[in-house]
């Protein structure tokens, strides 16, 4: 929703690139502050996630995020810019609390060989979401709630009251479920704890790397391909393309979860690939507002992300670095392009950028044991990147234009291509020693 926040606030406010992607900042940097909060009270007086139990952890990150959603409704009252960022910013920190609660309880409910693969499961439904919201949220905001086809604040206030809403219900349908207690041996201050491991030193800038570059190319799809030498398309066609890039993203994260799962032969993860692919792919042209004709170059870059599976080996640290350096390719064709080519090369970056974040967050923890939740909140604070990248880039965008500016997310992913490489050399013969269940 962040993506289709910004076009609506730039308008609204009358905003630059580098003050719109102060939504990003607000979000973002929320993870950052909520992060190194969390980190300090684990260093000093024990994991707090020890205390309460990931359940615990995911149900107040759940009410957290809820008042954020709240809190638009003064914000689009008092139609003031920093109250919507407040907001913003509540919201992040609601989520902060979930990242760091749900990521490695996913990765402890199995084996350690298979968490890269129920990581990208667990975000392929993230993705699920990333793609619906420019579509519903597009015709909310630009088409539902406008009054005569002019942007009011009126338009986010409803939205954001009724995802408040979900948020609560969703924490009282956890608080109901049974689901399986892990709890890691105490750890508290006087060490160097997780930041021990290079593993994870490494993992927490390249997770500030993919989410800088994920974010700022999401937030500015929708004014990329409205330049008159790219597409010349208004906001409420640019919200399905949009919705094509974090959907591709959606495709790669089922495909990952199939390609690095060891329990299946060759012949089967190949079969499971294909078949999902095209269930997937189906699903995101069900969504969006485009003709087969119009969507369908975008079969082309999902035949090469099954390539660069082919090549990745279900091996976690190779895959990440296969699929940075794709990324880089696709980026400077973008940079180097005109017309629909340099849009499509643009957006089939969301289906490389697929297995990142499950991948880097594996990889990082990979060895961590009684740090591991520590860890993981090292890692929620590179989500930094989401706050400052786009940042950077709306600066630059404003200096030298827009096209020229996403060099910077090319940049992002070379540091991304050279931390799988490292960790493809380091962590062959790393075991992650698990956490103890508690019985329960």
């Amino acid at each position: 929703m962040n993506d289709i926040l910004i076009p609506h606030l730039k308008e609204l406010f009358q905003l630059n690139y580098f003050q719109a992607m102060l939504v990003q900042f607000a979000f973002f940097g929320a993870y950052f502050i909520g992060s190194v909060i969390y980190f300090a009270v684990s260093y000093v007086y024990g994991d707090p996630i020890n205390k309460i139990g990931y359940k615990g952890g995911i149900i107040i990150g759940l009410l957290i995020s809820a008042l954020g959603c709240v809190l638009f409704y003064p914000a689009e009252i008092m139609a003031v810019y920093p109250m919507f960022l407040m907001a913003l910013f509540t919201l992040g920190l609601g989520f902060t609390l979930l990242q760091i609660s749900a990521n490695p309880y996913v990765a402890i409910l199995g084996r350690p060989e298979g968490a890269s693969s129920r990581l990208n499961l667990a975000q392929a439904f993230n993705s699920l979401g990333t793609t619906i919201a420019p579509v519903l949220g597009g015709y909310l905001i630009f088409e539902f709630f406008a009054e005569g086809g002019k942007i009011t604040p009126e338009a986010t206030k409803i939205p954001y009251l009724i995802f408040g809403l979900l948020f609560i219900l969703l924490a009282v349908f956890v608080k109901a479920i049974k689901l399986p207690r892990f709890k890691a041996e105490e750890v508290t201050g006087g060490k160097l704890g997780a930041l021990a491991f290079p593993q994870l030193r490494g993992g927490v800038m390249a997770i500030f790397f993919y989410v800088g570059a994920e974010v700022a190319i999401g937030s500015l799809i929708i004014s990329f391909i409205s330049q008159p030498d790219i597409m010349g398309l208004d906001e409420q066609a640019g919200k399905n393309y949009l919705a094509v890039y974090w959907g591709g993203a959606m495709i790669g994260r089922f495909l990952g979860s199939i390609s690095l799962n060891d329990k299946l032969d060759g012949m089967k993860k190949a079969l499971y690939m294909v078949l999902t692919a095209a269930a997937v792919f189906l699903v995101i042209y069900s969504i969006v507002d485009l003709t087969f004709g119009q969507i369908s170059t975008f079969i082309v870059f999902i035949v090469l992300n099954f390539a660069a599976f082919a090549i990745g080996r279900s091996v976690a640290a190779r895959a990440l670095m296969i699929f940075a350096v794709a990324n880089i390719a696709l980026i400077l064709a973008t940079v180097l392009g005109t017309g629909s080519w340099a849009m499509w090369t643009l957006l089939a970056v969301g289906l490389f950028n697929s297995i990142m974040w499950s991948n880097i967050f594996t990889l990082a923890i990979t060895g961590l044991g009684a740090h591991t939740s520590q860890g993981a909140s090292l890692l929620v604070m590179g989500i930094l990147g989401g706050a400052l990248i786009p940042l950077l880039q709306g600066w630059m965008a404003d200096s030298i234009g827009l096209k020229p500016s996403f060099i910077i997310p090319a940049v992002c992913y070379a540091y991304i291509a050279g931390y799988g490489l490292f960790c493809g050399r380091r962590l062959g013969k790393v075991t992650r020693s698990e956490p103890v269940a508690d019985g329960h």
